[in-house]
């Protein structure tokens, strides 16, 4: 029986969404403030929390511990506070909700992780327990588990579950070690001695689980056996296996952490987390085209002092984009939307790749078109797909990318744009809301931004004879300027709908596959969030697999519905009605543009 219920207020400010987890003292919950905004709630029940977890004063420690830290990679706290409850008196803190993926779903999604990204992440990892180590504190739990990939923060690493946080200690921990998972732990632990090293062990070896997809040695055992059973199982495995890092392909850096992080005995691993960032940072990480060693690179003639100016000058000219080669899944990647694919495999796609046919037959290629509708139905995601399907090479642009300090800057970057993109031809161009590129020059003035809207014309113009098809995505395509939506440059507008009860079976389905689920009805889901557009059902999905990975259990068919149930559609029906009323304006222009202009040949 929980403390709190479902939707009731607490301290005035949050209502409470639903329990997370909860255990004979402490009790998890996900409440949300007066503007949804969903936080993290621990409770304890202060009667039943056993006394290595309170200090002098009786207040909980780690309550305490995470009030006075602040740091980008260790979750956020908010506030804490008492109350009486039925069951005596409760300690509480608040803390920022989880927002983005946790690292242990991230490597159970992808297998593994490339070592660029997974060297950035451990980065983040090394920051977090730098500043926990530099204030004589161990976090004690680093885990696949424990790490948050923070959406909110672009992807940043923060250390989560901060129950285990605590000082040093040779004997008996200050805090509960039966839910600690061995497979991270350093042996010494096993005997009580928690130090800098064991927690730089665990910080290693989840360097090695998202490089190999799986905890180092691999220890095979029950998940409902004891800790005893565990831990003899992992000393087994350690004792008899040899780690192999040979013939990983691993950068040699990287591959001397796992050396030496991982080595049995303490006094041979890193002593502080200042050893291992220096042997990422002066040693280099990355597995071609990098000096082995920050502090050796040659300086080439172009970064001599005297021309710093002018090459600054010239980068700033230049579009600082990526092209994607070609290659990917396409529209199977796609849920729904089948009259959409089948529409623009016939109209575009065959046009765009079978170029034999069309000069036979005269066909001119399309050039771009517009794709529009509510947001989060997956427009971006779309025009991605669309690119793989054709297996075409792709850029993604969005308005930052073409940003100048420069008069004029921004001309040369959209000048620069579509010349990377001839060369790479052929090219699916995309740029992300498309009305912050091109503007309706008559709701404004400035001869800059006039200068740059005129430069898109000039680009977009029959650029399908240079290789590239343009695609624009748009919340607000009452925004742009109309000259742009013209035959030979956008030549077509196609409207992207809310997903109906089909495409959102098919959305579950699809975000869920390759997921630990338990029977799951993806029908009834879809019923459930009847109004859901494709970002709400990955959010849902998201969120009931974090929870789901926090507990360490199955996503279940209730965890899912519970999670629908305390998410709002982030599309109203008046704003669903803006957007029908919108795309019957777009399509009468559509209709205009089609007519053939009268005394011309």
């Amino acid at each position: 029986m929980s403390i709190l219920k479902d939707g009731q207020a607490f301290e005035n400010k949050y209502k409470v969404v639903y329990l997370i987890k909860a255990n004979s003292y402490c009790e998890t919950y996900k409440i949300a403030d007066e503007n949804d905004t969903p936080y993290f709630l621990k409770l304890y029940i202060i009667k039943n929390t056993p006394d290595r977890l309170l200090d002098d004063n009786g207040e909980v420690s780690e309550i305490a511990k995470c009030a006075s830290l602040k740091h980008p990679n260790i979750i956020s706290y908010i506030t804490s506070g008492r109350f009486i409850a039925a069951d005596g008196a409760c300690q509480y803190m608040i803390t920022v909700y989880f927002s983005g993926e946790l690292l242990n779903e991230k490597i159970k999604l992808n297998g593994h992780i490339a070592p660029q990204e997974a060297t950035e992440i451990f980065k983040g990892i090394l920051e977090g327990l730098k500043y926990l180590h530099d204030r004589d504190l161990l976090h004690n739990d680093i885990t696949p588990q424990n790490i948050m990939l923070s959406q909110k923060t672009g992807g940043i690493p923060e250390l989560i579950d901060m129950g285990h946080v605590g000082r040093g200690c040779s004997g008996n921990p200050s805090f509960d070690t039966a839910d600690l998972d061995p497979r991270y732990c350093a042996n010494s632990t096993f005997a009580g001695l928690y130090n800098d090293r064991s927690d730089i062990f665990s910080a290693i070896a989840v360097l090695y689980a998202m490089l190999f997809g799986k905890a180092p040695w691999d220890p095979q055992y029950d998940l409902n056996a004891s800790r005893a059973d565990k831990i003899k199982a992992v000393k087994k495995a350690r004792a008899e296996h040899k780690l192999k890092l040979d013939n990983a392909g691993l950068p040699d850096p990287l591959k001397r952490i796992l050396e030496r992080g991982l080595m049995a005995q303490g006094r041979d691993r890193y002593d502080s987390v200042a050893q291992v960032m220096t042997d990422l940072e002066e040693r280099g990480t990355a597995q071609s085209g990098s000096p082995s060693s920050m502090g050796s690179r040659t300086r080439s003639k172009d970064d001599s002092p005297r021309n710093k100016q002018s090459n600054d000058s010239d980068a700033d000219t230049e579009a600082g984009v990526t092209v994607k080669r070609g290659g990917g899944n396409g529209f199977a990647d796609i849920a729904g939307m089948q009259e959409l694919k089948e529409m623009l495999a016939k109209r575009v796609i065959f046009v765009l790749k079978d170029t034999e046919r069309s000069q036979k037959y005269r066909i001119t290629p399309p050039n771009g078109m517009l794709l529009y509708g509510p947001p989060g139905c997956g427009k971006s995601f779309f025009a991605e797909k669309f690119a793989e399907e054709t297996g075409f090479n792709f850029i993604m642009v969005k308005a930052s990318d073409l940003g100048s300090i420069y008069v004029h800057g921004t001309q040369g970057k959209i000048a620069d744009l579509f010349k990377t993109a001839e060369k790479s031809a052929p090219t699916v161009l995309c740029f992300d809301e498309f009305d912050a590129f091109v503007p309706n020059r008559s709701g404004w003035g400035g001869e800059h931004q006039g200068g740059e809207v005129n430069e898109f014309l000039t680009q977009l113009n029959n650029c399908s004879k240079r290789g590239i098809f343009v695609i624009a995505t748009s919340n607000r395509p009452d925004k742009i300027d109309p000259a742009v939506l013209r035959t030979g440059r956008i030549d077509k507008m196609v409207y992207v709908p809310m997903p109906d009860s089909v495409a959102r079976k098919e959305m579950f389905e699809l975000y869920l596959k390759g997921r630990p689920c338990k029977e799951i009805d993806c029908e009834k889901l879809s019923t459930l969030a009847d109004g859901y557009v494709a970002s709400d059902i990955a959010y849902v999905v998201n969120e009931a697999a974090m929870i789901a990975a926090f507990n360490d259990e199955d996503i279940t068919q209730e965890l899912i519905e519970k999670t629908i149930a305390a998410t709002h559609p982030s599309v109203r029906n008046e704003l669903l009605k803006e957007y029908e009323e919108l795309r019957e304006k777009m399509e009468d222009v559509e209709h205009r543009n089609s007519i053939p202009r009268i005394g011309f040949k």
